[in-house]
């Protein structure tokens, strides 16, 4: 076959149209958000809601949207940045502070839409499989589909500890039966160890963690879990302080409002009040005067 060179002139330049922004930037999967986005047309203009997930290197978000077309409407969203005030003070990213951000989100939008008592989710974490049943009487569960843009979709990923906490706390997001994704799933036995998931849920994988460090090495112990010591937290501990923080998710999932510190007024130095027009007119007869006089 004939090597065929490939000439860029004006005829391409003139319908070379470039990708969206935000595609150009590496940011958003088009394909992924039309599928997410995209309402059925018999549904007349009822929302497609998304449970976003984002993992950053200090924090956890999750927001409940929806797509319109002046842009995204975010109804309910949390932060693993509020999990000190349910008593999770360190790690603010692992495995279990990602169930329980999903944890907290899920509870905040089911308070909000007043379905909080219709659909409580599993109460106490066991690590099985659980999937939100529809009620006889009442409104149906909140139904939203997972978001995770670019992350990878890989087993045991902290993105699907996020929907697992989410799933427990009451809404309806589509996932796998057999939790495929979830930490302990066995590709050869095609089953989950519920055991193994809710061990990472309660943060032992973290406590075990310790214990060997710091039975080996006690500097390194020091040093590596230094915010964990600064808490007062231990290998012992750990695990009561989820279980807690859990519960007190439940009791009052609202978010509150931080106190603003209200702004004082500038301070202007060097700059002189501007003077009305009688004023001037005084201050140049003031100036006639002393000259005058100074003159006699």
């Amino acid at each position: 076959m004939p090597f065929v060179k490939v000439v860029k002139n004006k005829a391409y330049f003139k319908r070379y149209q470039v990708k969206f922004r935000r595609r150009r930037q590496g940011k958003t999967d088009y394909y992924q958000r039309r599928k997410l986005v995209i309402q059925d047309k018999n549904k007349y203009n009822s929302p497609k809601y998304r449970f976003i997930v984002r993992i950053t290197n200090k924090y956890v978000i999750t927001q409940v949207a929806y797509a319109t077309i002046e842009g995204d409407r975010i109804i309910a969203a949390a932060y693993s940045s509020e999990l000190p005030k349910y008593g999770i003070k360190v790690g603010l990213t692992n495995y279990a502070a990602c169930y329980a951000t999903g944890l907290l989100c899920a509870r905040r939008i089911l308070t909000k839409l007043g379905l909080a008592d219709a659909y409580k989710g599993v109460e106490e974490a066991d690590g099985e499989l659980y999937t939100i049943e529809e009620n006889e009487e009442g409104a149906r569960p909140f139904r939203c589909f997972l978001d995770i843009g670019l992350h990878r979709t890989t087993t045991g990923a902290r993105i699907f500890g996020v929907m697992k906490g989410a799933i427990d706390g009451g809404l309806d997001i589509p996932h796998s039966e057999e939790g495929k994704r979830l930490v302990g799933y066995e590709e050869s036995d095609k089953s989950l160890d519920a055991e193994v998931l809710q061990n990472y849920i309660f943060g032992r994988h973290i406590s075990d963690y310790m214990a060997d460090i710091e039975e080996e090495d006690p500097d390194f112990y020091n040093e590596k879990f230094a915010s964990y010591v600064k808490a007062g937290l231990d290998a012992d501990s750990l695990e009561d302080m989820y279980k807690n923080a859990h519960a007190a998710i439940r009791a009052d999932p609202t978010h509150k409002p931080t106190k603003k510190n209200t702004i004082s007024p500038q301070k202007r130095y060097g700059r002189q009040k501007r003077r009305s027009y009688s004023q001037r007119k005084d201050r140049i007869r003031q100036i006639k005067e002393h000259v005058l006089k100074n003159r006699a």
